[in-house]
């Protein structure tokens, strides 16, 4: 069977090949695993880049169901939808685990939707990325994408891209956490936009207006401030570095290669960094971008790299990623931008992340990383 070209004549042939009924799990050819998972990143891809754009969006004006952002991140989810119908039916590329993953974080992200439009309707502006419809959308995409990322493991060759294609996908996964935290990283710097220009910020008229009235207050800074720092100053530290980061070291861990945890915060990073570049060219409100996670990278790769018990690790990666972490934080908010933390809640962060963490070895000891493959290839040894 040819493998050039991609007209209506091939997509014919891959048709009547693969659109056939079958349990989850079947063995699937090595050239469909490329097919579909190739499709997964253009869909992920196209999410990431509609969910990044949608938070600026909504620091600029008003909510709007069709606004293109949301656009962007609907093409995405028709193509996951019908990538997950085609692991439903045909049972290619996904064992039941991975299919369930799949499922229900779509379903989740499906049914969040209508919710969220109801939530706008009812209580107006609700900028904020921690409120519960907005959660339902994260939890959902997160089981979507964990899905993704186990049928990448379980399917894919163990060949140049296999590593690399599990880095970006767990990095996926991180971003998608990460994303409520983007409130206030978005939120100092739309506040730093009223106090170097009062009256004209980031956000337009109709959307000072609106978050003013919501506070019974005239336009103001008052009403910058109720919408972009909605949350107390604890729970950007210890949601970050107590939570998010212990995707860093689970990266570490399920990868195996030394500096992968280092290799996710760069991706992430990166990305964040571009982002922030194209949104200030075109006028878009930009974010302060964490480049303190790069220590948070780096200190869980160097905590593996010291030979020490698995149950002490969880210990000794908390107190380092906080202690570098707080610190660079402290400098990014002096020499560039970065919201405002408690510093307080440093042990609280540390705490956490240490009984995530331990958690998270314990679960891995017990539950096998990856099931052996229907394809046959030979899964990669873990490392560290």
């Amino acid at each position: 069977m040819s493998t050039k070209g991609w007209g209506v004549a091939r997509v014919r042939e891959l048709w009547s090949l693969y659109w056939t009924r079958g349990a989850a799990g079947r063995e699937t050819p090595a050239e469909l695993v490329s097919i579909m998972y190739a499709w997964w990143f253009v869909a992920l891809a196209l999410k990431l880049l509609g969910g990044s754009w949608d938070i600026s969006w909504h620091f600029w004006t008003i909510r709007d169901n069709l606004a293109p952002p949301h656009d962007l991140n609907t093409v995405g989810t028709c193509i996951a939808v019908v990538l997950v119908l085609f692991h439903t039916y045909t049972g290619y590329g996904a064992d039941k685990a991975t299919l369930r993953w799949m499922q229900w974080g779509t379903g989740l992200f499906l049914i969040a939707i209508p919710i969220d439009v109801v939530n706008h309707t009812v209580n107006g502006l609700d900028i904020t990325t921690w409120s519960p419809s907005h959660s339902l959308l994260f939890i959902g995409t997160a089981g979507m994408l964990i899905g993704v990322a186990m049928g990448w493991y379980r399917n894919a060759a163990r060949g140049r891209w296999f590593a690399p294609g599990l880095i970006v996908l767990l990095t996926l996964v991180f971003e998608d956490f990460w994303f409520p935290n983007e409130q206030q990283e978005y939120g100092v710097l739309e506040i730093a936009s009223w106090d170097a220009n009062p009256g004209h910020p980031y956000a337009n008229d109709e959307l000072l207006k609106f978050a003013s009235d919501q506070i019974h207050q005239p336009m103001g800074r008052a009403g910058v401030v109720h919408f972009s720092l909605p949350m107390p100053d604890w729970v950007y530290p210890v949601w970050g570095l107590g939570v998010c980061v212990l995707l860093f070291a689970l990266g570490r861990q399920i990868v195996g290669l030394r500096w992968t945890a280092t290799a996710m915060a760069g991706l992430y990073v990166g990305f964040r960094t571009v982002l922030w570049l194209v949104l200030t060219a075109t006028a878009f409100p930009p974010s302060a971008v964490p480049f303190f996670l790069l220590g948070a990278g780096v200190a869980i790769d160097l905590v593996f790299l010291v030979p020490m018990s698995q149950w002490l690790r969880p210990f000794v990666g908390a107190i380092a990623v906080t202690a570098v972490t707080y610190g660079l934080l402290f400098v990014q908010s002096v020499l560039l931008a970065a919201p405002p933390r408690a510093d307080w809640a440093a042990p609280v962060s540390a705490a956490v992340l240490a009984v995530l963490w331990l958690a998270a070895t314990v679960v891995t000891r017990r539950v096998p990383l990856s099931d052996t493959p229907k394809s046959g290839l030979r899964q990669p040894t873990l490392r560290g």
